[in-house]
């Protein structure tokens, strides 16, 4: 009973010590604890960051109108592209970070950050150029029926408009995770969702002198959480209490450092977008269909995302550990905190498999009771989690890939995945063989499988050990 006991303690100790964020040394830490140091403020992070996307179309989905939870799926599948971007860029950042820490290169890893930095600002001006004058014509092109857009397209011009906040949120928080200060970006993901959380109905519902907006609100509070989030980013970005510091030494435009951000980013970006593309496309094929069957397809991927991103906290943990490892000459110890994130990985999508389908009725429920949306949302949950355990092994393994700088195996990996099978499997299953939704759904379960199974051959090949950025 002691040694329980004993157990039990030193567990919470770990925990605490993971979540309050001391420094360590992460090439030198036994593995099992690097990764747990690591992962879970981690695993924190993304779930708040799913909990975003859940609580936004939770509170929407009160409205009881099916225009307005369409929309947020029509602009979020478009904002998808925006997010491949932010993502890749923090993906890039993550890698030199990473490499330059684990060479103690700290201030190499502060410029390549504030680089990294610069490069996102000038996406998310154009993002928000391109959206504030064309949102009613994106939703469009989506295939929004003209009713959406009439009634609920200021939703779309809200986010788009603010696009900065989650673009800086992103990468911010990958500059962090590349530092090892992964505790920094979990508590500003929690201040974020913790200010979206209240502010969702106070927005959306009006509450004292604020009037109620409806879906319009839910976009407004999203970005008021997510800019205050990065404002307590920029604290420590420019204070003494980050591995990374910004100050007047490191400020500078240096165009051979953004030249080679760009070169480890450009396969980051291009993987995510090549993902990202296809969703909008399954989301074009999805409209053939209805809104009912969007809303409720946009509804599952809510869901989706909620467990999918806990799960990419294990794997940012791996890539962490493989830059820094790679940095500090240990190629094998990075090759073994992939294999055993991806096993902690598949052991918790499996988990969450099963749940989704038992209770896929009851999950989608709790967001809408309307028989179409209902149908639909409860076949995408049970369908694509078919697939979760290759998910949760595939995307530790590109991660991994990712994190040692070779971005662009990926990359490939995704073009035909996604374009070469998934695009044209879905289109044709469901419209022209007469499937309906579960075509697209199918098409989504067999090509991620194949995708992770093939990560996993190249993996295990370790040409990844020899890229140097």
């Amino acid at each position: 009973m002691k040694e329980v006991f004993s157990k039990i303690t030193s567990a919470l100790k770990l925990f605490k010590e993971a979540i309050h964020g001391v420094e360590q040394d992460y090439t030198q830490l036994s593995l099992n604890r690097a990764i747990f140091l690591l992962a879970i403020p981690m695993v924190v992070e993304m779930g708040m960051e799913s909990i975003f996307a859940v609580v936004d179309i939770y509170f929407v989905s009160q409205l009881n109108d099916s225009n307005s939870v369409a929309v947020v799926g029509y602009t979020e599948s478009v904002l998808s592209i925006l997010y491949s971007l932010a993502m890749g860029l923090g993906m890039g950042a993550t890698a030199i970070v990473a490499r330059r820490v684990g060479e103690n290169d700290r201030k190499g890893a502060s410029v390549a950050a504030v680089q990294a930095i610069y490069l996102a600002l000038g996406v998310a001006l154009t993002i928000s150029m391109v959206g504030i004058f064309y949102y009613k014509d994106i939703l469009l092109l989506m295939g929004a029926s003209q009713e959406v857009v009439n009634t609920s397209a200021s939703y779309a011009l809200w986010m788009f408009a603010g696009n900065y906040t989650v673009t800086f949120l992103f990468l911010n928080n990958a500059i962090f995770r590349g530092a090892g200060n992964a505790a920094i970006a979990m508590k500003a993901l929690l201040l974020a969702n913790g200010l979206n959380m209240v502010l969702d109905p106070v927005f959306i519902f009006g509450f004292g002198f604020i009037p109620s907006f409806g879906v319009e609100g839910a976009a407004i509070a999203t970005n008021l959480g997510r800019g205050i989030g990065v404002l307590f980013q920029l604290y420590y970005l420019f204070g003494s209490k980050s591995i990374i510091q910004i100050n007047w030494n490191n400020v500078a435009l240096r165009a051979n450092i953004i030249l080679n951000v760009i070169k480890i980013s450009g396969g980051s970006i291009l993987q995510f977008i090549i993902g990202s593309a296809s969703w909008i496309f399954l989301m074009r094929v999805m409209s053939t269909f209805g809104d009912n069957a969007v809303a409720g397809y946009t509804i599952a991927i809510r869901v989706f995302i909620f467990t999918l991103l806990p799960s990419w906290g294990l794997a940012n943990a791996a890539a962490t550990l493989v830059g820094q490892n790679l940095g500090a000459k240990h190629p094998e110890r990075a090759e073994a905190a992939v294999w055993k994130s991806a096993y902690y990985n598949a052991f918790l999508m499996g988990f969450v498999m099963i749940v989704f389908l038992l209770f896929a009725p009851n999950i989608i429920s709790i967001f809408s009771t309307q028989p179409e949306v209902l149908q639909y949302g409860t076949q995408a949950l049970r369908y694509v989690s078919l697939g979760y355990i290759f998910y949760g092994y595939g995307m530790v393994v590109a991660q991994g890939l990712n994190g040692a700088g070779d971005t662009y195996t990926p990359t490939i990996l995704n073009v035909f995945g996604f374009w070469v099978f998934q695009i044209p499997f879905a289109y044709l299953s469901a419209i022209y063989f007469g499937m309906g939704a579960k075509g697209v759904f199918l098409a989504i379960v067999l090509a991620e499988t194949l995708m992770a199974i093939a990560a996993i051959i190249i993996f295990k090949r370790g040409k990844w050990k020899e890229v140097k950025i």
